[in-house]
């Protein structure tokens, strides 16, 4: 009989799987303008289809995937697109398409109603040229970004019971937490037979019996759970990618994450989006990956403004606004529409205005917690200002670490007794 030969299996760009490329891209699909040019941001800006296949390429060489013949192939040619890697590329960005991933449209220029033109069959076609055409990520791609940053901030961490928070009190229920105490009126009957027994048995026994009365009664306690509704405040000034380091692109995969634990774990809470620049624009989800940085002051008043106005119609127990900035409040809306600036200091007017939401965020009833990503003095006593009066966290982070300080926050733990 012959002997057979095992070899190591070497699996081919055929066998890739989709999901796997989008871990390589994910980075470069939520860029947020800095590796463009950071001095000039465009908020307007959508990535291209030739951005996509640039990506899918640098990926698969930085990922030692590709034959070195394919690329020396591509180097020596006038366009790399025409040759077998580009081939390689567009058929990978079409399988990306086919999984659901992304969905291509037809030109980068949008009708007047702001809506997608889209191209014949939602794609944009084989003759499309690639440096107009645009794609969108889409509801998949934007849950699978969402769960990798959660994985990868949290890992282990990020386990808890599923839609509920451990919140200050504790209710009487069927899930007990291994304590008891008197029943009162409008508790739930849920016994505590031994420690009900004994109490019943200091009064000793009559004709044979014992006399159990009100008061001898003792029931368990379960802990209480709460829902809870979040607007996550995203600052998009110009700050957030002008000084040497991309600020921006975190913060939003830290909000993709973010909704990505609520979606799954927290089915009762909701969580909704802001963004405040010189003004403030709630946006829904699947467009918050593809938002960018602006030439923008930061309008911290008109954020809180609209934050509250989103709250204030939420029937939660619990309502907080998760505020995400690198920079002290350099803007308000006047009374008349116009726009106030003022980018050097603290401004009297500029801050006077945003400290009275933040007092109204506190008669709301609304706690706001601030992730700052700056240290400077005056910044760190505004912050604690503004966490003082709302009974809020402030938390002085980095790029790297913020994304660990929010999800961690969100699920703290609470206890309190109730009764």
């Amino acid at each position: 009989m012959g002997n057979i030969r095992y070899s190591k299996y070497e699996g081919g760009l055929d066998d890739l799987d989709m999901a796997e490329l989008m871990r390589m891209l994910q980075d470069r699909l939520m860029q947020s303008g800095f590796d463009r040019n950071p001095f000039d941001p465009d908020p307007d800006y959508r990535p291209t289809m030739q951005d996509l296949y640039d990506a899918i390429a640098e990926a698969l060489i930085n990922n030692d995937l590709l034959d070195e013949r394919l690329i020396e192939l591509a180097l020596d040619a006038d366009d790399w697109m025409a040759t077998e890697l580009g081939a390689t590329v567009r058929e990978l960005a079409r399988r990306l398409e086919q999984e659901g991933y992304l969905r291509p449209e037809a030109s980068g220029d949008e009708p007047s109603d702001g809506e997608p033109r889209q191209g014949t069959g939602g794609g944009a076609g084989p003759d499309a040229d690639p440096g107009r055409a645009t794609f969108e990520l889409t509801d998949k791609a934007i849950d699978f970004l969402g769960y990798r940053t959660l994985r990868d901030v949290l890992g282990g961490a990020g386990r808890s019971s599923l839609g509920s928070h451990e919140t200050s009190y504790t209710t009487t229920g069927v899930e007990t937490i291994g304590e008891s105490k008197r029943y009162e009126f409008g508790d739930t009957l849920n016994l505590d037979v031994a420690a009900t027994l004994g109490n019943a048995a200091r009064h000793g026994l009559e004709g044979g019996r014992l006399q159990l009365e009100e008061d001898d009664l003792q029931v368990l306690q379960s802990e209480y759970f709460s829902s809870a509704a979040t607007v996550v405040m995203l600052d998009c000034s110009h700050s957030m990618i002008l000084y040497g380091e991309d600020r921006f692109t975190p913060a939003k995969q830290v909000a993709l994450a973010l909704a990505h634990l609520i979606r799954t774990q927290y089915r009762g809470d909701t969580v909704r989006f802001v963004l405040f620049h010189n003004g403030a624009e709630e946006i829904p989800l699947e467009r918050l990956a593809r938002s960018q940085v602006g030439p923008y002051h930061t309008n911290t008043a008109e954020g809180l403004r609209l934050a509250q106005r989103i709250l204030t119609r939420q029937n939660k127990e619990m309502k907080q606004i998760v505020m995400i900035t690198d920079g002290k409040p350099s803007a308000i809306t006047l009374p008349g529409g116009k726009l106030y600036r003022n980018a050097y200091g603290l401004d009297p007017l500029v801050l006077g205005e945003t400290l009275r939401e933040v007092g109204n965020c506190r008669r709301h009833g609304i706690q706001v917690n601030t992730f700052m990503l700056a240290r400077d003095p005056e910044l760190v006593a505004f912050v604690q200002r503004v966490s003082a009066m709302t009974r809020g966290k402030a938390y002085f982070t980095t790029p790297q670490t913020i994304g660990r300080y929010v999800l961690l926050d969100y699920q703290s733990r609470r206890t309190k007794l109730v009764n």
